[in-house]
């Protein structure tokens, strides 16, 4: 069995490294793997290393950074919630999280070109308005405890009554404002700079750690609430803990690409089927498939209507929506 779990993450790692080669050659401005090459030791024109460094390398970081955060973030949802279709996206707690953005750049900001050093506060003020989120749908949802069914049902309602609120101040904006929060929203990786990849990094890797560190209580929160306090564990305790740590994961990364849905419900299936329910070991190949699946998308999502890019967000709903629905007639 570990023979096997080294073996598909050794192969994620592969498909991940591939589709990162292979974006960096793709785009507007095309370069073949020997320039790629050549520019990585500092042999390339200037305009290769600006388009090189400064655009793709930062934005296909993001890409699997997000896509990490998203999965880790569904995995944990499912287990709490012990429902297959919960996903930060679908519960609303990325609108949550989008609605706080948008507030922010539109009180404090003015505008979406001029954020300067306010980057760093976005995943503050994303996690606050993922937490708001997050704190309604459980409030609304209990009702002597939480019910898989009920939590996704609040969660659905809550995202209607966030979206609805993020049009109307989109409305308000100016227009070039709003083409870029709909666009954003629809789910894009807008911030290809270094800058938001450190913005976003800490809040990843110390959340990670910290979710991996309950992985064994994760374990045994599947089998219940009943089995899990006759185990010793503090149910609601660590239950609201984890959950902080879910609506961080998911906050940082629609910081910095906007509302996507469907990869924090995929990603843990699949991880799941490839090495079974154990979170020491699902988390992290779960990681590894939101990575790839969202570094993918994103090259499909640059270069399919080339010099025209759609946001990424669309591509993953492609994919994501289908098994969204083949999920939800195998439960029903």
């Amino acid at each position: 069995m570990q023979k096997r779990r080294t073996m598909i993450i050794s192969v994620l790692l592969i498909f991940i490294v591939s589709t990162f080669l292979v974006s960096m050659t793709l785009g507007t401005f095309t370069m073949s793997p020997a320039e790629v090459f050549q520019t990585f030791f500092g042999l390339g024109s200037s305009q290769q290393e600006l388009v090189l460094f400064q655009f793709r390398l930062p934005r296909m970081v993001l890409a699997i950074l997000v896509g990490a955060g998203l999965a880790v973030s569904g995995a944990i949802l499912q287990a709490l919630s012990r429902n297959d279709l919960a996903d930060p996206g679908i519960l609303g707690i990325n609108a949550g999280a989008g609605l706080a953005i948008v507030l922010f750049i539109y009180f404090f900001q003015g505008s979406y070109a001029d954020l300067g050093w306010s980057i760093y506060l976005l995943p503050m003020f994303a996690f606050l308005g993922a937490l708001v989120a997050a704190f309604l749908i459980y409030t609304i949802a209990w009702k002597q405890g939480v019910t898989p069914v009920r939590l996704v049902l609040v969660g659905i309602g809550i995202n209607a009554g966030f979206m609805a609120l993020l049009i109307v101040f989109q409305l308000r904006m100016n227009p070039n404002d709003f083409m870029q929060a709909t666009i954003w929203l629809t789910g894009n990786i807008w911030g290809s700079s270094w800058t938001y990849v450190l913005a976003i990094f800490p809040w990843l890797f110390v959340l990670m750690l910290l979710v991996l560190r309950d992985a064994n209580t994760l374990n045994v929160m599947r089998l219940g609430d009943a089995s899990s306090v006759s185990l010793g564990v503090r149910v609601e305790q660590v239950r609201r803990r984890l959950l902080v740590f879910a609506v961080g994961l998911a906050g940082a990364s629609v910081a910095a690409g906007g509302a996507i849905s469907f990869i924090g419900l995929v990603a843990p299936h699949i991880a799941r089927r490839l090495v079974g329910p154990r979170h020491g070991v699902m988390i992290p190949v779960a990681a590894l498939v939101g990575a790839f699946f969202l570094l993918f998308s994103d090259m499909i999502a640059r270069n399919v209507l080339s010099p025209s890019e759609i946001p990424v967000g669309i591509i993953v709903a492609m994919i994501g929506a289908p098994y969204f629905l083949y999920l939800l007639m195998k439960t029903a």
